[in-house]
């Protein structure tokens, strides 16, 4: 391990880069495990307490992390799912084969409404997951029509004879997903040809204007990203937004293990939360590659890159589904998730948009909910999207780190300090990460360009690296007042940081 004894980030508030869009800190919900079925939607007859089915403590929860946007039906199970069966009655929807996570049956009770009425309770914005692997262009167009046209059309109708008159807004919209993998096994060039064909379908409806995500690339597959880049032609680059399709996604999740053997998510050692934050930290590298594969094509980033799944998936909880993909999850989960926004803030004029996976009771879950006791458990994912909430639609600030200490993992270098800002009116807000396992360290943050009349902190860390919140110690890991521990200092402020915390500054600028 490398030392310094003067650690310092120097930020200029007076320099504001691009906005980081709320978008990033948008969340995903798939019909999968215990996040639709027993975590958002328990029924309208469950003694959960509940609006129309949807439970409230969830919601409750959500909206206090202000969530921007709201991903759906998936993931792998969007292209098996047909939109139609999850309409009308519930009691005459048809049943069907979630064949992907458990081989479960399930009736179809949430669907289009019941997802629709989610966002609208959660003020979140719906991003809907169209099928390419399984449905039609058709299909996928008439769900469009059937969401958000307004007048007497087909589908308008038959969203009137299902009870909503009103059309919904419907801003996001994906053209399929994985397409490399469970959402058809296509090739690059394949797929590049489909999502023009399926996005020319899904049509803007009176004054609701849809933002298209083709399904991107697996990681590090540039070829694929480069395909869906050729695919433009040079008018539809032209314009801002793009056209057919306006932006690509991009899948990326950190584990320390194989596919088969990921890792546990609560049994780790020194070594293992170093590696598992240093392939959090190849977020970084991903996006750098991707944009720059990106920018060949359009330098002037009219195309947007979404990072709609990622975080950290580790073998499932002893004695729950394999299918389901429940994890508990720790410290180290909230610093894996500090480290991608830092990524996302420094990548603001590329990156429009990301979604953690997911919102509640699968992999980096945000909630848990235990079905014994009906508690709610806020993770300490969760706290780190509290306490960044400042970042929403905030201008980004550079952050220059000096002198960081780093670790060697996996025959690569990590720096034990990440770190981001951004700035909106008189108010900046400084996110930093200290991933040393063991030590504490002093961050001078060099605060330049503008004055700062008061500052307030915030912490979240805990007594032992794998700590994780649980119904019977629900603030385990929660965040703390931390003003205590920062000192003025010539060039700016002086903030301790104890081993394996996120911190936040919140500035008051003159």
């Amino acid at each position: 391990m490398t030392r310094a004894d003067h650690l310092t980030a120097i930020v200029d508030l007076d320099l504001p880069g691009p906005r980081i869009s709320r978008h990033v800190y948008g969340h995903f919900a798939e019909h999968l495990g215990r996040c639709i079925y027993g975590g958002f939607w328990v029924g309208e007859d469950s003694d959960v307490p509940n609006v129309r089915g949807i439970r409230s403590d969830v919601v409750d929860a959500l909206r206090a992390l202000q969530i921007p946007n709201l991903r759906w039906p998936g993931g792998c199970f969007a292209d098996d799912y047909h939109w139609r069966d999850g309409i009308g009655p519930r009691d005459q929807r048809p049943r069907m084969v979630n064949s992907h996570w458990g081989d479960v049956v399930e009736d179809n009770s949430f669907g289009t409404h019941e997802f629709m009425d989610l966002c609208e309770l959660l003020g979140a914005d719906p991003y809907v997951s169209g099928n390419v692997g399984s449905g039609t262009v058709r299909e996928m167009s008439e769900w469009i029509e059937y969401l958000t046209r307004a007048d007497d059309s087909p589908m308008a109708a038959l969203r009137r004879e299902n009870g909503r008159d009103e059309p919904w807004r419907v801003p996001f919209w994906g053209i399929g997903n994985e397409a490399w993998g469970c959402g058809g096994n296509l090739r690059a060039e394949q797929f590049a040809s489909l999502a023009r064909q399926y996005a020319t379908y899904v049509r803007d409806h009176g004054d609701n204007t849809v933002y298209r995500i083709a399904a991107g690339a697996d990681s590090d597959d540039m070829h694929w990203t480069e395909a869906l880049m050729r695919s433009f032609d040079q008018a539809g680059l032209g314009q801002s937004p793009a056209a057919p399709f306006q932006a690509l996604s991009l899948h990326y999740y950190t584990m320390t293990g194989s596919w088969s053997a990921k890792g546990s998510a609560t049994q780790f050692t020194t070594d293992e939360w170093y590696l598992a934050l240093a392939r959090a930290a190849h977020m970084e590298t991903l996006l750098q590659r991707h944009s720059t594969v990106m920018d060949r094509y359009d330098p002037q980033r009219n195309v947007g890159l979404v990072v709609d799944e990622w975080g950290t998936w580790w073998d499932v909880e002893p004695g729950t589904n394999p299918g389901f993909l429940y994890q508990q999850n720790t410290l180290r989960d909230a610093l894996v998730a500090s480290t991608h926004l830092d990524a996302f803030h420094r990548h603001a004029d590329r990156v429009v948009m990301a979604n953690i996976a997911q919102t509640v009771n699968v992999l980096q879950a945000m909630l848990l909910t235990d079905p014994d006791s009906g508690a709610l458990v806020l993770t300490p994912t969760y706290h780190v999207y509290e306490m960044s909430t400042g970042h929403h639609d905030a201008d980004a600030l550079a952050v220059h780190l000096k002198d960081v200490p780093a670790v060697e993992t996996a025959g690569k270098e990590l720096p034990l300090v990440s770190a981001s800002a951004s700035t909106r009116g008189d108010t900046a807000l400084v996110s930093i990460s200290h991933l040393d396992a063991a030590e504490s360290r002093t961050l001078v943050v060099d605060l330049r360009g503008r004055e700062v009349t008061a500052h307030t902190a915030r912490i979240l860390t805990a007594d032992r690296v794998d700590a994780h919140n649980t119904p019977d110690a629900l603030d385990r890991v929660a965040p703390r007042p931390h003003d205590d521990a920062v000192r003025p200092h010539p060039r700016g402020l002086e903030v301790t940081l104890p081993p394996a915390s996120f911190v936040t500054l919140s500035l008051t600028l003159a």
